[in-house]
Parts: structure tokens; sequence; C-alpha cells
């Protein structure tokens, strides 16, 4: 009976916010379309794959930040140099 109620709020509260903000606002785990987003290489492997899609989405407003000394310039250089060479700027 309680599971009931919470799949019909569950519904309810989906209906909603998709009436509100339109299709696509709610994601469901295994329901999510992979985008093919272009991206700039970071120059490190391991960050390119953290961020998901290879790299800085081209095109996108990021946001950078961390404790001084921790590499915020250095990674800006490297993806300015990466963006140069790929003749984006």
């Amino acid at each position: 009976m309680a599971e009931n109620g919470r799949r019909k709020a569950l519904e309810t509260t989906l209906a909603t916010l998709t009436k509100r903000y339109g299709d696509g606002i709610i994601m469901k785990l295994g329901d999510a379309s992979r985008l093919d987003v272009e991206a700039i290489p970071t120059g490190s492997l391991s960050l390119d794959i953290a961020l998901g899609v290879g790299g800085v989405p081209r095109g996108r407003i990021i946001e950078i930040y961390g404790p001084e000394s921790s590499g915020k310039t250095t990674l800006c250089l490297h993806v300015i140099a990466e963006a140069q060479r790929q003749g984006g700027v």
C-alpha cells in the first residue's frame, strides 16, 4: 500500500515538473541519450575522462576553482594552447 502511494506521488511530481519545465528535465537511469559534445582536451587524460566528454566542452561556460597554486592557470593555458593548435582561437 505504501509503495503505491510513493509511486503515485513520484508520478505526480514528474508530471508537474515536465509540465512546468518541458520534456527532458528529469532523466531516469538508463534513459539518457549521449550527446556528442565537441571538446578541447585539457592535457590531462584523467581530467578529460572525469569531465565525461574528453575535455572542456567547446562553446560552454565553465568555472575552474581551487586553492592557490593548485594548477588553475596552468590548466587554462593548456586548454588555450590546445584550442589554438586546433585552429579555434
